[in-house]
């Protein structure tokens, strides 16, 4: 084949050198603008498992790197007069330059052709080439040229960095945050050869601006950066090797994504973009070598499986997209969290968080190491934050004694301890006859209550028949059902150290609907009782009932109806008790302007659209005790254009704040179908993190939280005050006394009636973890050299 790769970065000159040598006979050309083993920018970073797949590749290449990079394992963080060490984390640093000169020197001894000093317009310049690798950077002309074709989707993020270098020498890849009149400033800092770090220096735009920096020059830039980090750089001076660049030095990161990878063009030959031309990851984590090299190797594979000649060109192409765009979104998905979390951390982390929590929440910023991969990489760094934490919420723990994971750290609010972190989500049963909860709840709370959880949450309950979502849906509004949610809480109470929670709601336009294995959402076939909302609406369209404008009077109506329910659950024994806001239910429907059209005063700003809701929690409030726990449940987005968003969130939760509320439960959507969502895991704990630390009220988060990992990761970051567990705890209602088995956590108690289980089940972990320890250790054995 005769193969054209235009641009001489790494991923082009490795995919060049890749197939010369399993192929020798291909004729391959690198096509580079810049002149002979120059180029810009200072060191690049790549993981120890990048340069072992390296090193499987092409020997004598990652030898010849390995003799030059430089490697370290720890991560330093300076940050409000304290420096936070941790290990383990394997980086390697090396210069751009040199590791292009290495690439460089191994294509040239294979016998690929280099050509400098040459811009390339266009893919058409190589008519006789049958694969053309458009590996031409962040601002690919080939991309720009044919984007039509590879449909790119390129995002220019708000923050600005400044790329730059210094003679002084770390010994650790070095996090340096430093406040100013105006905000936040963070440092990158990693050493990538004998004499010089890389130093990159980041800021918010409104900060950036606000120092002037717009209007500066890159030596005014350079001189005030050395002036922000002097004691930092002791002494040295900060340098640029980017002179060739007009205007501000500074720029914005921008991340590429495309939707086709390649195309044929019409000489015949094959284009493929590769490295950051298709891809970008954020410097944050930085893959975008990683990526790049990756993308060589990848590429080879594919052309080794399937055959390297002409004809195979499209098959090899058509699967390398299929595979690869998957682990390059991973992997941007992973930099983008990152990139996120410097973005916000001067708005969101930096004034909130103590230093030892704020090196938690940077460590898992890309949500790709959890608790206990930070276990495996430095455990008495981790070990050492669990104590301060545990100590922090008020535990005694000494020196020497191994502290509770963060799950299982008590939390208190107002009058209120709650034994751990771990909370049973309310979740719809939809087995009540006339709303009366009956053995089935206590059966199904009870056990929950017994499965070590610190609180259990009964299901939306609804303060009037009316309001109940489904005919099989609980009240609290009659003699009876009161009289049945007493004697649950009562049960709870005298069986379990768990607490009992009410979540307080009304169904609203979603009112009189199937249960939900009879089709959720549908009306009932017969017996449909009129639904109201807070503006005339249809949930469904040309399907639902509709819903009719509820009227001032039947709000007040209403507000009493649900401080009566309040009332009464002191009568019963409730230990909090939460109003229910959320889902596209009654009173989220006054708050979403997707569902309040209103013209009175009630409609309109989002102040109004608040005030119903507001009127309700603050006559709530009123008569609840007032050294018992009250929490907000909200959509903290519609997922839908014009819905709520989550900056309205945090305004949300600060009016509930100030009306009193303690907590916000962060839940999102279900307002309208036209949503779209983002799933995955963990994944409405953003919005519960957001909330937190940008209102200054604790938060709930819930979602896809399925594993001790995750409640351990949320709780110790700060991301979140106590996690809702829902479907783990249908599978399992002793999920959180399986969980403390499964990560090895013996000194939480189980009811003494199951206390044989308990060890028993501790033993089955201990033997699994023993057996995969074997099975690794024995694979370690039998790895050829």
């Amino acid at each position: 084949m005769k193969i054209v790769c235009i641009g001489g970065g790494p991923g082009g000159l490795y995919f060049a050198l890749l197939m010369k040598q399993r192929n020798p006979s291909h004729d391959i050309t690198v096509v580079e603008r810049n002149k002979p083993y120059d180029t810009f920018g200072w060191g690049v970073v790549f993981s120890d498992a990048t340069m072992d797949n390296m090193r499987q590749w092409d020997k004598p290449t990652a030898d010849t790197i390995q003799q030059a990079f430089n490697h370290w394992d720890d991560i330093e963080l300076l940050f409000k007069g304290e420096v936070i060490r941790s290990g383990g984390h394997g980086f390697v640093g090396i210069g751009r330059k040199k590791l292009l000169n290495i690439l460089q020197a191994r294509c040239e001894e294979l016998g690929v052709k280099l050509v400098f000093e040459t811009d390339v317009d266009s893919d058409l310049d190589f008519p006789d080439a049958d694969l053309i690798i458009a590996s031409d950077g962040i601002n690919s002309k080939i991309r720009t040229l044919h984007a039509d074709k590879f449909q790119p989707e390129l995002v220019v993020r708000p923050n600005r960095f400044i790329w730059l270098g210094t003679k002084r020498q770390y010994d650790a890849f070095t996090f340096d945050f430093k406040k100013t009149e105006h905000g936040w400033f963070q440092a990158h800092i990693y050493k990538f050869d004998e004499e010089t770090s890389t130093f990159i220096v980041e800021c918010p735009e409104h900060v950036w601006k606000a120092h002037g920096l717009d209007n500066a020059g890159p030596d005014e830039s350079i001189e005030f950066c050395e002036k922000l980090f002097a004691d930092n750089l002791q002494g040295e001076r900060l340098m640029s090797n980017a002179r060739h660049l007009r205007g501000s030095a500074w720029i914005n990161f921008t991340r590429v994504k495309c939707d086709h990878w390649w195309f044929r063009n019409q000489n015949g030959a094959h284009v493929v973009l590769l490295g950051d031309a298709v891809h970008t990851a954020h410097f944050a984590i930085g893959s975008g070598t990683k990526l790049a090299l990756e993308d060589a190797i990848d590429l080879t594979r594919k052309f080794i499986e399937l055959g390297d000649g002409a004809g195979q060109i499209e098959d090899v192409l058509t699967q390398y997209q299929a595979t690869r765009s998957i682990e390059a979104l991973r992997l941007q998905n992973a930099a983008w969290n990152a990139m996120e979390w410097f973005e916000v951390c001067g708005e969101r982390y930096c004034d909130q968080l103590e230093p030892p929590q704020f090196m938690y929440s940077m460590l898992t910023r890309s949500q790709r190491i959890s608790h206990e991969n930070l276990r495996l990489r430095d455990k008495a760094w981790l070990e050492g934050y669990e104590r301060w934490l545990a100590r922090r919420d008020g535990l005694t723990v000494a020196d020497d004694q191994t502290p509770p994971p963060p799950m299982f750290t008590p939390f208190t609010v107002r009058g209120l301890t709650l034994k751990n972190r771990v909370v049973v989500s309310p979740m719809a049963q939809y087995s009540c006859v006339d709303g009366l909860p009956d053995d089935y709840h206590l059966v199904h709370l009870g056990a929950r209550a017994m499965g070590g959880a610190g609180m259990v949450f009964a299901e939306m309950t609804c303060i009037t028949p009316e309001g109940r979502i489904t005919p099989g849906c609980p009240g609290l509004y009659t003699a009876e059902q009161k009289a049945g949610w007493k004697r649950i809480a009562r049960w709870i109470h005298e069986h379990s150290d768990a607490r009992f929670a009410m979540q307080l709601g009304h169904a609203g336009a979603k009112a009189s609907t199937r249960l939900a294995w009879d089709g959720t959402d549908l009306p009932l076939e017969s017996g449909n009782w009129p639904i109201v909302g807070a503006s005339e609406q249809q949930y469904l369209e040309g399907v639902s009932q509709v819903a009719r404008e509820i009227s001032k009077s039947e709000m007040e109506h209403l507000k009493q109806r649900f401080v009566e329910a309040a009332k009464d659950c002191i009568d019963i024994g409730v230990d909090w008790i939460e109003l229910h806001c959320a889902h596209g239910y009654l009173l989220s429907e006054f708050i979403s302007p997707l569902t309040n059209h209103r013209q009175d005063e009630y409609g309109g700003s989002l102040e109004n659209r608040l005030r119903y809701p507001l009127e309700v929690f603050r006559a709530m409030r009123a008569v609840w005790p007032a050294d018992k726990p009250m929490s907000v449940r909200i959509s903290a987005t519609d997922w839908v254009e014009g819905g709520i968003t989550p900056a309205d969130a945090v305004d949300i939760a600060k009016a509930f704040k100030a009306a009193g509320a303690d907590m916000v439960d962060c839940s999102a959507g279900q307002v309208s179908k036209e949503e779209k969502p983002v799933y995955g895991r963990m994944w409405q704990t953003p919005f519960a993190d957001r909330v937190r630390q940008e209102a200054g009220i604790a938060t709930i988060a819930v979602g896809a939280i399925t594993e001790a990992d995750h409640v351990n990761s949320i709780i110790a970051a700060g991301r979140a005050d106590l996690c809702a567990v829902a479907r783990p705890h249908l599978a399992n209602p002793n999920w959180t006394l399986t969980e403390a088995a499964r990560i090895g956590y013996t000194p939480i108690a189980w009811p003494r009636q199951y206390y044989q289980g308990k060890r028993q089940m501790e033993a089955l972990f201990e033997r699994e973890k023993a057996q995969i320890a074997a099975q690794i250790a024995a694979a370690a054995i039998h790895v050829p050299a």
